[in-house]
């Protein structure tokens, strides 16, 4: 599993927080998943939304990518 967000998130604070935000939604989700290797790319508006609205986009990125079980 890899996490990555580029400078175009914001300074590090942001960038810390996108990270934090997408590894809770992984371990949080983690039984879902079928078995493979991920990688979580961040983009500015994660930073904008608030915990259950990002938590729903990414199960349905998960869900568009066939990525779940």
């Amino acid at each position: 599993m890899g996490f990555v967000a580029s400078k175009k998130i914001g300074n590090a604070v942001h960038r810390n927080r996108a990270k934090r935000l997408l590894r809770a939604h992984f371990i949080e989700n983690i039984g879902l998943l079928s078995k493979g290797s991920y990688v979580l790319v961040a983009k500015p508006a994660l930073i904008e939304e608030n915990y259950p609205k990002t938590s729903k986009t990414y199960l349905y990125a998960l869900k568009k990518c066939s990525a779940l079980t």
